[in-house]
């Protein structure tokens, strides 16, 4: 097998990847001959997003309306992949949402909505994907954050979001790693990317951006299976001087 062709014919499920770090992903994983589904809340937008994929390379990708907040659309999601494509091997929990503010300020709903899509999110996808992933000794690779590792003030919600993700993820791993099934967890710092409302532009070329995260992945599930980067911490080469 050449070096080129590991992925070739693999199936991956990418949650929040109509654009952004989820779309950076799956267009990496599309030039590597793989099968993406892209999942996102509005079946328009995720449409769209699946049309420009599939104009990389013919009938490699769908698009999915899905939730993380409810298991049941991602058991959805995971059966929607396999009556296309008749496995799941790779699942990317990549969906998420920042809201912030002081503690005092903070509202029931934001930090509902922040712990439900970041954490339970996850939760319902990975519990959603394990059958497939056992069947094909597939991947899961979660998207958290160096604000995982890193607090910060305003950040109470989504800080308590992306810690308890790496240590979700650190202990799946754990769980899983003796079925045949791999865990990572990716921790980005600053990606030019539309979360939290921010547009990018030219004034983000210091940021990481989504092709490189894209490409992180694809060299992952390359990674020889004797080994496993189980943690991944990414941040920008040369951020602004403060």
């Amino acid at each position: 097998m050449t070096e080129n062709s590991k992925l070739k014919g693999k199936t991956a499920l990418i949650t929040g990847g109509s654009k952004g770090i989820g779309l950076g992903i799956a267009e990496a994983l599309i030039q590597q001959g793989m099968k993406v589904a892209i999942t996102g809340r509005n079946q328009a937008t995720v449409s769209a997003a699946a049309d420009g994929l599939n104009q990389l390379i013919a009938d490699s990708a769908i698009g999915l309306e899905a939730d993380v907040r409810s298991l049941e659309a991602q058991q959805k999601c995971v059966a929607g992949v396999i009556a296309k494509w008749g496995k799941l091997d790779v699942l990317i929990a990549n969906a998420g949402v920042g809201k912030f503010a002081p503690i005092e300020q903070m509202t029931s709903e934001q930090w509902n909505d922040v712990i439900d899509i970041n954490l339970t999110g996850v939760f319902n996808s990975v519990k959603a994907s394990i059958p497939a992933l056992k069947d094909s000794e597939g991947y899961i690779i979660t998207i958290a954050s160096l604000a995982g590792t890193n607090f910060f003030a305003n950040g109470a919600a989504y800080n308590a979001s992306k810690f308890g993700l790496v240590g979700f993820t650190q202990a799946i791993m754990l769980d899983l790693r003796h079925q045949g099934i791999k865990v990572s967890t990716i921790m980005p710092g600053s990606v030019a990317t539309y979360f939290n409302d921010h547009v990018p532009n030219d004034a983000d070329a210091w940021k990481i951006q989504p092709e490189d995260l894209g490409q992180m992945t694809v060299d992952l599930l390359k990674m020889h299976p004797r080994t496993l980067p189980s943690k991944v911490e990414v941040r920008p080469t040369r951020p602004p001087k403060r």
